[in-house]
């Protein structure tokens, strides 16, 4: 099998169809969204910290099936017939 050259346009569709992208990103949400909600007001800075990266993890986790298929919906959308198997 040949090697690829990497190029921009090949880094842009790894991360299109990358379920671990949205995956990433919804955790990211998630965390954005519910962790200010879940921190006290008395919490220091680290413990605050630690609540942001424990939702992130937890979105990461919840978001396995959507996150497999927005990137399969992306390969249909770009590929088409092209997709491989």
């Amino acid at each position: 099998m040949n090697k690829r050259p990497i190029t921009p346009s090949y880094i842009v569709f790894y991360i299109l169809f990358s379920p671990d992208t949205w995956r990433i990103l919804m955790g990211v949400i998630f965390s954005v969204f519910l962790s200010p909600q879940a921190i006290p007001e008395d919490m220091n800075t680290g413990g605050a910290v630690l609540i942001y990266i424990m939702i992130a993890t937890i979105g990461y986790s919840a978001a396995g099936i959507p996150g497999r298929w927005i990137s399969g919906m992306f390969k249909k959308l770009i590929l088409g017939d092209k997709i491989p198997k």
